[in-house]
């Protein structure tokens, strides 16, 4: 079994829970827990910050005592954009699900004077890459030039069947601005129809990272460095939230050379 796929450990209740500690990396943390309606989750956030997206379904959410209401309107994450809760360091937060619910919980380490807000769907425009069978779709949702985090870049992907994603083949895994930023990265990964699969290979240049792994629905791969080029199969469409986060909130990559020549812009 490969170290850097996860498999989801539950059915309901917390699905996902990737810390920088069973990761074996320093920055980035995510969980997902499904819920029922009526059902709460909670948490505390230390030292850290954390981006709660709502992938699927609607909930209550308050940080520190303060409600923002009912958020949510999407049932699966194929339909529309979503909503998100910044939460930032030494805050309390609280969801309660409203239908059932999909919940992911992004983590970074955090930093002083940030505030927490509601990151309605619209406030980033969702945008196309790429062309013909390398187009797909992106919602940024705390990009890095919003200014309201200090280590959180989250971003959720819709590639269509047949078609690549995170290609050609990029990676961040240098401390080298500003040609390159250093960034680890989660891929939390969702297939329609569920029944699905798609491809995710992680390799560096000299070849001593190099994993191929077919990913399913509710799996999380890990890209601790490296090139992570991503294909959905003929006929499943794949969705990935991506949780990125390293010394400097900058995301700068890097191509591989012999395949610069299909890049067309990001």
């Amino acid at each position: 079994m490969s170290k850097l796929l996860v498999k989801p450990k539950a059915k309901s209740g917390l699905m996902q829970n990737v810390t920088p500690e069973s990761a074996g990396w320093t920055y980035v943390g995510f969980a997902l827990e499904r819920l029922k309606a009526g059902e709460t989750t909670e948490g505390e956030t230390g030292d850290r910050e954390v981006c709660l997206v709502l992938v699927s379904g609607k909930a209550k959410v308050a940080v520190d005592g303060e409600s923002f209401g009912e958020l949510g309107e999407r049932m699966t994450p194929f339909e529309g954009q979503p909503y998100a809760v910044y939460v930032p360091k030494g805050s309390r937060w609280q969801a309660t699900a409203t239908s059932d619910l999909d919940l992911a919980i992004c983590s970074a380490p955090g930093g002083d004077g940030f505030k927490a807000k509601v990151i309605a769907p619209g406030t980033h425009p969702q945008m196309t890459r790429g062309k013909g069978t390398n187009t797909r779709y992106v919602t940024n949702i705390m990009p890095e030039d919003d200014g309201s985090a200090q280590s959180l870049l989250v971003v959720e992907v819709i590639t269509p069947g047949g078609h690549t994603s995170s290609y050609p083949p990029h990676k961040h895994d240098q401390d080298d601005l500003p040609a390159e930023s250093y960034l680890e990265e989660t891929y939390y990964h969702r297939l329609n129809p569920p029944q699905g699969f798609a491809m995710q290979r992680v390799y560096t240049d000299d070849r001593s990272l190099d994993e191929t792994m077919a990913v399913e629905d509710g799996d999380v791969t890990l890209v601790p460095r490296g090139y992570h080029p991503v294909a959905a199969v003929h006929g499943y469409d794949v969705y990935y939230l991506n949780v990125m986060a390293g010394p400097k909130r900058i995301w700068k990559f890097h191509n591989a050379p012999e395949h610069e020549w299909l890049f067309t812009g990001v």
